[in-house]
């Protein structure tokens, strides 16, 4: 059988699902002190700071 080609939508869902895989797994498997420690500079670090900053605000 010849390959068939996916649908609009199909590939839509396809590459949203590859993209929330991937961003879960830069979430996640982050130990402290070993060589997968996230960058200071990275994004997910700098939400986290921030929404820290927003926690400890709201707790005053």
């Amino acid at each position: 059988m010849g390959v068939t080609r996916l649908k609009r939508k199909d590939r839509k869902n396809k590459t949203t699902s590859r993209l929330e895989v991937q961003f879960l797994k830069l979430g996640r498997n982050i130990e402290t002190g070993s060589r997968s420690a996230e960058s200071a500079k990275s994004q997910l670090s700098k939400n986290n700071a921030v929404l820290a900053a927003i926690e400890a605000a709201a707790k005053k």
